[in-house]
Parts: structure tokens; C-alpha cells; sequence
């Protein structure tokens, strides 16, 4: 039965990175032995549980049912584990967090500046990525997002005020053109789009005024992958750029930049910070949940 279990959680390594080479990494074993293994439970139960070709690694129908199957209970196994060696005095292990570069920027690393030094047995890696990830199925302790995008059957904590967007220009470009006073008048404007790298289209522009909604779409010369590339094209007069607040307002203080649109823009729910229930309770996470929540502790 044992040897069965570690051939299982071989098996769903592979089969969730569709590579022997990356699970071999994340286990850190060889290729052959994950190979032998496999092969060796698939004689054990009588099914092929993986398609190989040279070029790729799939699970095949009686493997999908297996992960599904199986998975889930073995996550609940290592997590009962991980909890019970959590019960010490410290807390100690490793966690995991999925966010956008702008919540890493502004909150995450200045929160770890001070979390990290007092628990030296913590460690914290921080993943960008901009999808509305499965934290569970790809095995993060910790996802972060606008309160507007949180993911259901989760624990949700805010760890940021409510943001506002602005729309902004460069003094040399406005002097060619007249500021729009409207949405509408984007239209008539070279604007910065932003296409995120795991969202795939461009995003639209989103203002609220008096309960009236408006998504617009942009259009213009540049197309950057970044709210902090949005800004310096912004900067060097490429266009309009549509980005967070906190991000443009020192650059509107000090005249690099023109705001525009202001009564357009609405406060909307900042960042939270979201997590399974099963996690519950774990010190290392509840500590860091601590430092994280809005208001900060003092």
C-alpha cells in the first residue's frame, strides 16, 4: 500500500506538470526512477494511466479519473500533516503567495520587509500572475486580489483601502491636444492599452459616474504588459494611460504627468487576501494573514 501512495503522488506530479522533467525538479528525483514508477503502478492496477509521445506527457481517461479522484484526499493528508508540525511554539514552513505585481509592489514586499526578520523560520515566495488562480490546485497557501474578483468558498481578508484608478498625460502631449471631458472622448485620444500576460485581450478602461458605468475600449500606438510600463509610456508622452492612483499621484504632484477625467473615476474594493478554510489556523498563515490585514497592526 505504501509503494502504491508514492506511485500515486508520482504519477499525479507528472500528470499535472504534462512533463517527467518537471516533476522530476519539483520532487527532486530523476526522470527514470518517476518513469519506473509510473510504469510500475500502471502493471500494479492493469490501465494505462499516461499518453507519452516525444513531444508530450497527457493523463489519459482512467488517469483523469484517478487524479480526481485521489488528489484531493491526498491534499487533505499532507495538509493534516503540515498542520500537526505547525504545533510548535514558532511558526515555522514554507507559504506561497499568488498576486499582481502592483499588490506585490505596494503591499506584499513592505509588509515582508517587516514580517520576515521576525520569523526567520518562515519563507515566502511570491508568484505574479494576474489569472483568478486555483490556489488549491496549484498549491498556494495565499491568493491576492481586488475585492471585486475573490474567488468563492474562501476566506477573504482585506489587506488594502479602496483604490481609484486615473487617467493620465504628459504636459507635451496635451499641448497638441485638447483633454477629453468625457469617456466617450478616449475615442478621439492615442491611449496606452494593457494587455496582462496571463489575460490574453487588452483591458478595457472602466469609469463610474453618479451610478452610470462605462467600459471603454482604447485604442493607440503603444500596448504595454505592465501598470508601471503603462505610466512611463504615459510619461514620455506616448499617449493616455489608465492606471492605479497611488502609482501616478507623485508624478501628478510633482507636474510630470496631467490627471484627467477625476470625477469619472470611483473608489472601488482594494486588495484582499484569500485562502481555503482548510488552511485555517496553520500559525506560519495565520501569522502572516496578521500582518497583512487592513488596517495594519500598529
Amino acid at each position: 500500500m505504501r509503494k502504491d501512495i508514492q506511485d500515486i503522488m508520482a504519477f499525479i506530479a507528472v500528470a499535472r506538470e504534462r512533463s517527467f522533467t518537471r516533476a522530476a525538479a519539483r520532487l527532486g528525483t530523476s526522470q527514470s526512477a518517476l518513469s519506473h514508477a509510473i510504469r510500475g503502478l500502471e502493471a500494479r492496477l492493469g490501465v494505462r494511466l499516461l499518453t507519452r509521445t516525444t513531444r508530450s506527457v497527457a493523463p489519459t481517461e482512467a488517469g483523469e479519473r484517478l487524479m480526481q479522484s485521489v488528489a484531493p484526499r491526498l491534499e487533505e493528508i499532507e495538509a493534516e500533516v503540515e498542520a500537526l508540525g505547525e504545533l510548535r511554539e514558532k511558526p515555522a514552513g514554507n507559504l506561497r503567495i499568488t498576486t499582481a505585481e502592483h499588490a506585490a509592489n505596494t503591499i506584499i514586499w513592505p509588509a515582508l520587509e517587516r514580517f520576515l526578520p521576525q520569523y526567520p523560520d518562515i519563507t515566502v515566495e511570491v508568484a505574479i500572475n494576474y489569472e483568478l488562480v486555483d490556489i488549491v490546485a496549484e498549491r498556494f497557501d495565499i491568493g491576492i486580489r481586488l475585492g471585486e474578483q475573490l474567488a468563492r468558498d474562501m476566506i477573504a481578508v482585506p489587506i488594502g483601502p479602496y483604490m481609484r484608478m486615473a487617467v493620465v498625460g504628459s504636459p507635451t502631449y496635451f499641448a497638441q491636444r485638447k483633454k477629453p471631458k468625457t469617456p466617450e472622448d478616449l475615442t478621439r485620444h492615442n491611449c496606452i492599452n494593457l494587455r496582462l500576460p496571463t489575460h490574453g485581450g487588452l483591458m478595457p478602461w472602466d469609469f463610474d459616474k453618479d451610478g452610470r458605468e462605462i467600459k471603454v475600449r482604447v485604442e493607440g500606438q503603444a500596448i504595454a504588459s505592465s501598470g508601471t510600463q503603462v505610466l512611463d509610456a504615459a510619461m514620455r508622452g506616448l499617449g493616455l494611460g489608465w492606471v492605479p492612483e497611488d502609482m501616478a499621484q507623485p508624478h501628478i504632484d510633482s507636474g510630470a504627468v496631467i490627471r484627467v477625467l477625476e470625477k469619472w473615476c470611483t473608489p472601488f474594493p482594494g486588495y484582499h487576501l484569500y485562502y481555503p478554510n482548510r488552511r485555517h489556523g496553520a500559525p506560519a498563515l495565520t501569522a502572516l494573514v496578521d500582518a497583512l490585514r487592513y488596517p495594519r497592526p500598529s
